[in-house]
């Protein structure tokens, strides 16, 4: 991603810079671009339509044969994954794609444009891929380009046939994603409960890419009431500093300050009188759809007990008929999925934060990586409001609304009367107890300081077991945490300090990477209750003790100035 004090001319080589050295290491690695067929879109933030063109260009100047463009240029973060995957049925299946996206950052000409590329497999580049991409950044001397070629229509569906059988075709933005998610859920199922006379909803997509998702999903094909998609158009800001967000388009608790207020919640997951009536189910996206973000009336679902409780409910999802064979988290998502996966018997993994990890779990046993373990149907999950599952390669934030959904539809159903998202919880922690959890944010702080406070703690390794805090609390490990993946056979180093209690509460801190101004220290919090405890406390003032034992053991104040987080989620 690229800071906004990059002129435009600086955003032009480094986008071709970029592109230029994805093509050289593809070809290097014999990805069959010659003659080939590549998908770009984006998320329809500032500049995507000329990062688009120029894509374009260079792709032809490379040997692509066809480029395909969603209308407009949009397509979600999914729904590209989807095409990538799903879309070729005239042998004419991509080697990949460029998606121009910055996630949940903040659009507009004064924020964050970025760009990746995605594999064959609709997932993320592997590292293998991405290491020889920046080594070739340092040593590219040409940027091919076919500049007399004009710039593309991609307002409407349409095909543009070029000489030596070359063609950019703009296509249905939404139509491929519907149709592998209608292959997931039932839709007249799902429709049964849209239409129950007791229950509403709302959604909000905070002007990201998702509007026209969202638009024909819930109120074409579900037959939602008109005004139930709200902020639905896509702006290149995502609506700017006039918006309540303030085009800071990330689902959470912050910055999904309509939601929250329509929800009948405030920024800290309190009730609050809204004098109006309260849809009964609620949820948004970030900018580029991948995130979600899941409310009942006056009720909030962390994403780390959303992901649980779609795994523990995966059996009245059509998409898992004949049962999960794998599930997994981010390491510093809660252990809530630990839980019911060794109730089920189901293998669960707990990988680095990236969704590339899940990717390899899920193609696993397939000819990416045969003869290992197949871990398909999967389910997996961050606590950064990401959730997905093996029909694509990428967290998709309208599966998880989709899942949630067919979940309340099946349990009002069988029920004869319609069941809330806050009756599934109850009854899940019921079960299973409840993983109380927290993430608090520092963003926007001084990089060495924060790299100096992490050394300091690191040095610290192994070195605190056994030592007590107050509320009888002992430490039993605290270790950076290290994954060898069993797949791929690869180990990541550094993936974040964990300092985990006998009762089995943990304190996590990452460095986030993304984020461009400064950095963003991150501090998750969890502390487990078990069926029989009590299971009705709020969140955040259960994980209180433990943020003042984590800002003791960091010393965060004292390295970066911070005594609050900015977000709390």
């Amino acid at each position: 991603m690229l800071p906004a004090d990059f002129s435009g001319e600086h955003i032009i080589w480094y986008l071709a810079n970029y592109v230029q050295s994805v093509f050289n290491t593809l070809q290097e690695e014999k990805v069959p671009v010659q003659g080939g067929t590549l998908v770009v879109s984006g998320d329809g933030r500032f500049w995507n339509p000329e990062a688009i063109q120029i894509i374009i260009k260079m792709a032809f100047a490379a040997g692509v044969a066809r480029v395909w463009c969603g209308t407009k240029g949009l397509l979600s973060t999914p729904a590209t994954s989807a095409v990538i995957r799903c879309r070729g049925g005239k042998g004419y299946e991509p080697f990949g794609g460029f998606i121009c996206s910055a996630s949940h950052n903040p659009g507009g000409i004064d924020n964050d444009f970025g760009i990746k590329y995605n594999c064959e497999n609709g997932g993320p580049a592997p590292e293998k891929l991405t290491n020889k991409m920046v080594e070739w950044t340092a040593k590219i001397t040409e940027l091919k380009t076919c500049s007399k070629l004009p710039d593309f229509d991609l307002s409407k569906p349409q095909l543009f046939e070029l000489p030596n059988g070359k063609s950019v075709e703009v296509f249905d933005s939404v139509a491929d994603h519907l149709a592998i998610l209608k292959n997931c859920f039932d839709f007249p199922c799902i429709k049964k409960l849209v239409a129950h006379p007791e229950f509403s909803m709302t959604y909000d997509s905070m002007s990201g890419v998702q509007g026209p998702y969202a638009l024909r999903f819930f109120e074409q094909e579900l037959g939602a009431p008109a005004g139930t998609s709200k902020n639905a158009e896509p702006l290149p800001d995502f609506g700017g500093p006039s918006s309540a967000w303030h085009g800071h388009a990330d689902p959470n608790l912050t910055y999904a300050v309509e939601l929250v207020k329509d929800m009948g919640l405030n920024k800290e997951g309190n009730k609050v009188s809204t004098g109006k009536p309260i849809p009964s189910f609620g949820a948004a996206a970030d900018g580029d759809a991948d995130r979600n973000m899941i409310c009942g009336s006056q009720f909030f679902v962390s994403p780390s007990d959303s992901l649980a409780m779609i795994v523990a409910n995966a059996h009245l999802i059509p998409q898992f008929k004949t049962g999960l064979r794998g599930c997994a988290r981010s390491m510093p998502t809660s252990a809530a999925l630990d839980l019911v996966a060794k109730k089920k018997g189901i293998p669960c993994f707990e990988v680095p934060t990236g969704w590339k990890f899940f990717g390899n779990l899920m193609d696993s046993g397939t000819s990416y990586f045969p003869g290992k373990e197949t871990y398909t149907p999967f389910i997996c999950g961050e606590e950064s409001f990401g959730t997905g599952a093996d029909h694509v390669r990428e967290k998709d934030g309208m599966w998880a609304v989709m899942a949630w959904l067919q979940i309340l539809a099946k349990k009002t159903e069988e029920a004869g009367k319609l069941v809330s998202v806050e009756d599934v919880a109850n009854a899940h922690w019921k079960e299973y107890g409840r993983n109380y959890y927290a993430r608090y944010d520092y963003e926007g702080v001084d990089k060495a300081k924060a790299e100096e406070m992490f050394a300091a703690m690191e040095a610290q390794t192994g070195k605190l077991v056994g030592k007590e805090f107050p509320g009888g609390l002992k430490i039993k490990i605290n270790d950076m945490f290290e994954y060898t993946d069993p797949v791929d056979g690869s180990v990541s180093k550094k993936q974040g300090l964990r300092f985990i209690f006998e009762d089995n509460s943990r304190i996590v801190f990452r460095l986030s990477g993304t984020g461009v101004a400064g950095a963003t220290v991150r501090l998750y919090l969890e502390k487990y209750e078990p069926p029989s405890g009590d299971l009705t406390q709020h969140q955040f003032e259960v994980v209180k003790p433990l943020a003042a034992i984590a800002l003791e053991l960091s010393q965060l104040s004292s390295y970066t100035g911070r005594d609050a987080p900015t977000v709390i989620t």
